[in-house]
């Protein structure tokens, strides 16, 4: 696997009225963004929609991987892929057949994740961490719709699961984590497998975003090295 921990601000926690200020912000110091798409239905809230992914793809060059919450991401998957995101992430639970919606995705020239709710048994998972099934493993370590939320300790092992899983089968597919995490837990959610580490208000919401993202970059990496 790629042993290199990259941290990727979400934008749910940033001020939506200063998007591209806050982007700005951290744009130097990573690699890619993370954009969380919310319906009001698969999730209690609503977030954004392809209006501002279009929008704040004119003032960034960064990798957009762009988080669907919504129940019917075959309807979405186009819009979001012509507005401007790299990779498009669906929820496991919101589609009946996994493998076409990743097709499809793929199809539209971008790459393709699986998200996994904090009740959802890891196992339906196993199809995904398969090599070339898909490029990118989401664990929810919150339940999804509300930033600022803690870290489910449950998330650990999870992590740990599914690390196993792809590196079983030399898959290839970015180990992702989304929710609560902070410098007090990076450290154990990089040594528990996690790569590609979602951070929202511990970005945001600090008084040097880009400081804050440089901190935690280091903090995982440290831990792992």
């Amino acid at each position: 696997m790629n042993n290199e921990l990259k941290i990727v601000p979400s934008i749910l926690s940033a001020d939506f009225a200063n998007l591209g200020r806050d982007i700005a912000a951290i744009e130097n110091d990573c690699e890619a963004l993370h954009i969380d798409i919310m319906d009001g239905h698969y999730v209690p809230n609503l977030s954004m929609g392809v209006p501002v992914v279009k929008s704040i793809r004119k003032v960034s060059k960064l990798t957009f991987d762009t988080h669907l919450m919504i129940t019917n991401p075959e309807d979405f998957i186009k819009p979001f892929a012509e507005a401007g995101s790299d990779m498009i992430t669906f929820h496991i639970e919101c589609t009946k057949d996994a493998e076409a919606l990743i097709a499809d995705i793929r199809k539209l020239g971008v790459k393709a994740g699986v998200a996994i709710h904090p009740d959802t048994p890891i196992e339906v998972l196993a199809p995904f961490c398969k090599k070339g099934a898909c490029d990118l493993i989401l664990i929810m370590c919150v339940n999804p719709g509300f930033g600022e939320q803690s870290f489910m300790e449950s998330a650990y092992d999870r992590i740990r699961a599914v690390r196993k899983m792809l590196d079983d089968d030399s898959s290839e597919a970015l180990l992702a984590i989304d929710g609560g995490i902070r410098p007090s837990n990076i450290a154990s959610a990089a040594e528990a497998g996690a790569r590609h580490i979602v951070a929202g208000s511990a970005v945001f919401k600090s008084e040097d975003p880009g400081a804050t993202v440089r901190k935690l970059t280091k903090l995982g990496n440290d831990s792992i090295r």
